[in-house]
């Protein structure tokens, strides 16, 4: 993959467009549909590429998402200091800071709750913490 200019939003659009479409299978899809979801919740997300890996952020990283062998992870930076009334987070739970949301093939989304977890880590990053509601 190669390097974005950090400047150049449609470079890194275009690379994560391109690492979606490279998965060729669920992963794909799922990440597609995160994706969409992610930009959806919040206007003001900015798009991302770093290690290697799409991340989405507004005033400091919100998520990450990355895809793995079996399973595609949502990776929530400041997870550790939301509210998840929908109990989302089912992986690293035991980290200082983070939470992550690990998705299998066949998997439900709760793409509401899904959607209230970001605007919560986006309210997070800009002081006014909030509860992920449905």
């Amino acid at each position: 993959m190669k390097k974005a200019d950090a400047n150049d939003t449609a470079t890194i659009s275009q690379i994560i467009t391109n690492h979606i479409a490279e998965l060729a299978d669920w992963r794909s899809t799922i990440m597609a549909r995160l994706r969409q979801l992610i930009l959806d919740a919040n206007p003001a997300l900015v798009e991302e590429w770093k290690w290697s890996t799409p991340v989405w952020s507004h005033q400091g990283n919100v998520v990450a998402a990355g895809a793995f062998k079996d399973h595609v992870k949502l990776n929530f930076f400041k997870g550790a200091m939301l509210h998840d009334p929908d109990q989302l987070f089912n992986a690293g739970l035991d980290a200082k800071a983070t939470r992550a949301i690990d998705i299998h093939e066949g998997d439900q989304l709760n793409e509401s709750a899904l959607q209230a977890l970001i605007r919560a880590a986006v309210a997070q990053n800009v002081g006014k913490p909030k509860t992920a509601q449905k």
